[in-house]
């Protein structure tokens, strides 16, 4: 299988013939092509959604509202096929890509098809000197959108579709990793009849194709999903230049449980909280901290339950883990196991990499529970991503709220006690840009998200992206 860059509506070969090989997780096998894209590519790209920019912002909000909603309606249509195209680059079960990762991505385009008409400016009455304010929202012109592996055309869609919807035209890079569903994507918005040069998908290297998004000098924004490290790096080059920014990044997120929490609830949600989509979710509760009175039993409970996880080939029907992304990143994930160990943690279960009979090269690796006696470990304190969580017992509330606010990351955290005041008082606390009482992953596309300290600065989702994708200007009339 041969990708190609979607530029202008159509799909081309990379201007230099550079290409990569696209692994398949689950076998580890080579299925394809992906091109590596040149700054000449990406030059082509940006020509591409400059020509288109002047029409496309100024075409009316019904009619990007109507194209953004048939895209929706398209990939509901072709599930199936995004699904498995979805798992075989990632390694997740195609169940799981079928009932959240492809429906997801269709909301994204019928959420901001929809907010795009209720976006309101705002006006103000100077009261006395017989003049009015009013506020334009304006769309940037093009704007750079870089997503990551691990929910593919998921956080695609949700960079792309508010970019689009507010007027403006894309340069995008998927992860080299997993550009399958991104490229299919473009099949997707011709049909739908959105205008050549409006979304253009470049494949490639971070470090060729997403550097050459982030250092064009006419590229107005860049929203950006990832890691950290590549986070900062962007800021450092694209600060300079006034570039307007969005940056997602890592988490190393506190699952913070009291004695007085619905428990079996509780458990059920805090192994899917836990390994999900083989715990490759910057979302997923990784440090999990349990009320001393409840410990014991949550440790006996927890582990049985993660122990009858099924470890399968991601096609199963009845698979819960699927592979690991790449055969990099499982070394990295069994290089932080075995730290554990050095620093006295204690492997509850999994910890062990699994051969899979009829596909042994693929990346596969139990669901791991690690025992630590210090927050301060190496496993704590750092951004692991994969199906590895630690549990400890905690006193009391401040000796909690300490352990859980003691990391550079403040992403998200999930709390679960039926103390309302607890609730309120620790939800203010936390250093974290998402707090989930009693519950994981229960999203509503209104709310802004995104995280502080080193989990990235500014919010995606709702208005807060159309925000981000338009300028303000401000007009006074004097009467």
């Amino acid at each position: 299988m041969t990708i190609k860059n979607f530029i202008n509506g159509k799909f081309e070969n990379p201007i230099h013939k550079h290409w990569i090989d696209n692994y398949c997780p689950a076998n580890g096998e080579v299925y394809g092509k992906t091109p590596n894209s040149s700054k000449e590519d990406v030059e082509k790209a940006y020509q591409s959604a400059q020509s288109a920019f002047r029409l496309w912002s100024q075409t009316t909000l019904d009619e990007r509202s109507r194209i953004l909603i048939k895209i929706s309606e398209l990939l509901e249509a072709n599930i199936q096929r995004f699904a498995e195209a979805e798992s075989k680059d990632n390694g997740k079960p195609v169940s799981l890509a079928a009932a959240v990762d492809i429906p997801r991505a269709a909301s994204n385009f019928r959420f901001f098809g929809n907010a795009i008409t209720q976006f309101a400016s705002e006006s103000h009455e100077s009261v006395g000197q017989n003049a009015i304010n009013y506020t334009l929202r304006q769309p940037l012109g093009v704007v750079g959108c870089i997503s990551p592996w691990n929910l593919p055309l998921y956080l695609f869609t949700w960079k792309i579709a508010p970019a689009i919807a507010a007027g403006n035209c894309v340069v995008a890079k998927p992860s080299e990793v997993t550009p399958m569903t991104a490229y299919l994507l473009g099949e997707i918005c011709n049909k739908a009849g959105l205008p050549k040069g409006v979304l253009n998908i470049v494949h490639g290297m971070g470090t060729t194709t997403g550097q050459a998004i982030i250092e064009h000098p006419s590229i107005k924004a860049i929203s950006f999903t990832g890691g950290t490290a590549t986070g900062a790096h962007i800021a450092r080059i694209a600060a300079p230049m006034f570039k307007k920014l969005s940056l997602e990044l890592g988490g190393k997120n506190p699952n913070i449980i009291f004695a007085d929490c619905d428990y079996d609830e509780m458990l059920k949600t805090t192994v899917r909280s836990s390994f999900a989509n083989q715990g490759q979710i910057c979302l997923c509760g990784s440090r999990i901290f349990v009320e001393a009175s409840i410990y014991d039993k949550f440790k006996i409970d927890f582990v049985a339950k993660v122990k009858e996880l099924k470890l399968g080939h991601p096609s199963e029907a009845s698979t819960d883990i699927g592979a690991i992304v790449s055969k990099q990143h499982l070394e990295k994930v069994l290089t932080y196991i075995e730290i554990a160990k050095q620093e006295n943690g204690k492997v509850l279960c999994g910890g062990q990499k699994v051969t899979i009979e009829g596909f042994e090269n693929g990346y596969y690796l139990q669901p791991t529970i690690i025992e630590v006696d210090t927050d301060e470990c190496s496993v704590n304190q750092e951004e692991i991503f994969g199906p590895v969580v630690t549990i400890m017992p905690f006193k009391n509330e401040d000796d909690v709220l300490e352990m859980a606010n003691k990391v550079k990351y403040g992403l998200s955290a999930t709390l679960w006690t039926d103390n309302l005041k607890r609730s309120m008082t620790m939800s203010n606390e936390l250093q974290v840009g998402i707090v989930w009482v009693n519950t994981w992953m229960l999203r509503d596309l209104r709310t802004p998200f995104g995280g502080v300290k080193a989990s990235g600065v500014g919010r995606e989702g709702g208005f807060e992206a159309l925000r981000f994708f338009t300028e303000a200007k401000n007009v006074c009339i004097k009467y």
